[in-house]
């Protein structure tokens, strides 16, 4: 099971992704982050995904809580879109 895991999660690396975990107070909630990196899951034989967010000092992910679990991801980000600021007209 480790190998394929570890293949799926492989071909996450440098990708955005969707992950959902449990927040402390007990509800679900999906954050946007980058996939890093494959590591071992600490005091588990499986492999995890380590994540990190755009922003160093106030993200919180696996800086915080370590590599997560494939189980974790919920999708890959395919593209962004983003509402253009308007040009002036007459120049």
């Amino acid at each position: 099971m480790g190998s394929k895991v570890s293949g799926k999660a492989s071909r996450l690396i440098g990708k955005v992704i969707l992950i959902q975990r449990n927040s402390a107070i007990g509800s679900d909630f999906v954050q946007v982050k980058r996939a890093i990196r494959i590591e071992a899951l600490p005091g588990k034989s499986e492999l995890g995904i380590w994540v990190e967010g755009d922003n160093k000092i106030h993200s919180t992910d696996s800086r915080t809580w370590g590599p997560i679990t494939s189980s974790e991801v919920r999708g890959v980000l395919l593209f962004r879109y983003r509402k253009g600021v308007a040009q002036p007209t007459g120049l």
